[in-house]
């Protein structure tokens, strides 16, 4: 991601140590407390700086800090990072230069989509990549599927596991399969996570990648390997 805002000529800062989870899946998972130690953390790291926007990479940060966070007395201008990169797209798409010849479809985080209703960008950057052919699923924008990341959910995994006869994000991928695409394409860390794990325990192995929007464009942009004719 810092390569490609280094393309673009953007003026940013990563906060790389200081940097704490923003508390979002705590909260969600009934720890409040804990939440707003992170939150209060964070708060006082932040007002150290001088910035006009902050640019996350996790919808579920993007909820916190734009809906609890105020509750805190703490109001950022706060984007996802497909957003952003969505809104400088015609600087980024000339930088778009190889070819990916992939078939692809799109799994639209809740927090992402639902939660904060962006589904136009993360296409948007999809669709700027030459050579991508792109595909929905049956379930997507605001009718999306959950990962089952979100909520604790990550952490429930083996407990889900005892209770239905399919967990979430193996629903999802067999779901992606069935479109015929050989790349799942997301914009959140939890959903790389869960998916991966579900392509193995699926069989799709080989047949089936996943990968982050922001690897996509770093590979078009000749900045990492990959993309074979």
């Amino acid at each position: 991601m810092a390569r490609i805002f280094h393309a673009l000529g953007l003026d940013f800062a990563i906060l790389g140590r200081e940097e704490k989870c923003a508390g979002d899946s705590q909260r969600l998972a009934g720890e409040r407390g804990l939440f707003e130690m992170l939150a209060e953390e964070n708060i006082r790291t932040l007002s150290k700086y001088e910035f006009q926007h902050i640019v996350v990479t996790d919808p579920h940060a993007l909820n916190a800090f734009r809906k609890h966070y105020p509750k805190l007395g703490a109001q950022y201008d706060v984007w996802h990072y497909t957003t952003l990169l969505a809104r400088e797209l015609s600087r980024l798409q000339p930088l778009l230069v190889r070819p990916l010849p992939y078939r692809v479809t799109f799994h639209d985080p809740c927090y992402l989509g639902r939660h904060n209703g962006e589904y136009d960008a993360p296409r948007q950057l999809i669709q700027a990549i030459p050579g991508i052919e792109f595909v929905e699923m049956l379930r997507c924008r605001e009718n999306s599927y959950c990962c089952g990341g979100g909520g604790g959910g990550m952490w429930l995994d083996s407990f889900a596991a005892g209770h239905q006869r399919r967990r979430l994000s193996e629903e999802r991928v067999l779901e992606a399969v069935s479109t015929g695409a050989d790349t799942l394409v997301v914009c959140c860390p939890y959903e790389v996570s869960r998916f991966e794990d579900a392509v193995k325990s699926t069989g799709n192995e080989g047949r089936l990648r996943v990968r982050d929007i922001a690897e996509l464009l770093a590979e078009a942009m000749g900045m990492i390997g990959e993309a074979t004719a």
